[in-house]
Parts: structure tokens; sequence; C-alpha cells
């Protein structure tokens, strides 16, 4: 297990989050709510237990958007009022103890050593993408 840390573009949140050596790369979201959220062809992320996740500073400043996900239920985003990066997602889909950790802003995602894992929602991902992770059309099998 390491620990990153990361913050927002405006520097009013900062955290680190543990990561097993299995949750240590991105998992590409090419879904269309991803494509909107970031204003980017995917998103940078890993699931993560809630407890390995620490904000540091300003955690009481986040603001909170909800979504309706594919499943029909809630998906909470986290970001930071001030500049809007995005910290965390919690998909109630997943169970109260689970989150979806925005990894590209790690300092090791923004520097590059964190690599991808996987994608998902590969059906969605733009036909002049090329693929850099093992594919899945929607999500793993579980």
């Amino acid at each position: 297990m390491s620990t990153y840390k990361g913050h927002c573009h405006c520097g009013n949140v900062e955290w680190s989050a543990k990561l097993e050596k299995d949750q240590q790369g991105h998992i590409l979201c090419h879904c269309d709510t991803c494509k909107y959220l970031s204003g980017s062809t995917s998103t940078l992320n890993q699931i993560i237990p809630k407890s390995a996740l620490s904000i540091t500073k300003g955690e009481s400043g986040l603001s909170k958007y909800t979504y309706y996900g594919e499943s029909g239920k809630p998906v909470y985003c986290y970001f930071c009022p001030t500049c809007t990066s995005h910290v965390y997602h919690h998909q109630t889909v997943m169970g109260d103890d689970t989150i979806i950790l925005r990894t590209g802003l790690l300092d090791e995602g923004i520097n590059g050593t964190l690599k991808p894992a996987a994608e998902i929602f590969g059906k969605a991902r733009l036909d002049w993408e090329k693929e850099v992770a093992q594919t899945f059309e929607t999500l793993p099998p579980s």
C-alpha cells in the first residue's frame, strides 16, 4: 500500500489516498456522463474504500452534485466550489463504503507516474481514441 497526495486546481482542497498495489493505476471511463462532467474524452479514476481517502484541507467546503447513474441510483459528485475540480464520486449502487477517486488529480496522475490499468464504457470511446488498456464495453464482469 502506498499513499498518494492530490489537490484541486486552486489549492483550496487537498487530500491523500492509500492505494493498494492493484489500485495504483487509472481506470479510464469513457461514459457520456464523464465526458460532460470533465469536458474531456474520459476521466481517470480508481475504485477505493471510502476509508482510504483522507481530505486534509477544505473538506467542509466541498460542494456536492447529484445525478442518477445507469443503475437508476444516485451518484454524488464531490468537488471544489471554487475551481470545480472533482475529488471523488460516490455511486450509491456500489455501497456506502466505496468511492470513485479521481486519480488524474493525484500528483502521480498529473506527472504521469500512474498508468492506465483498464478502460470502461469502451462502447462510448470516441472512434479516434486509441485503446491504452484492457477495455470493457461497459463494466468488467463481477
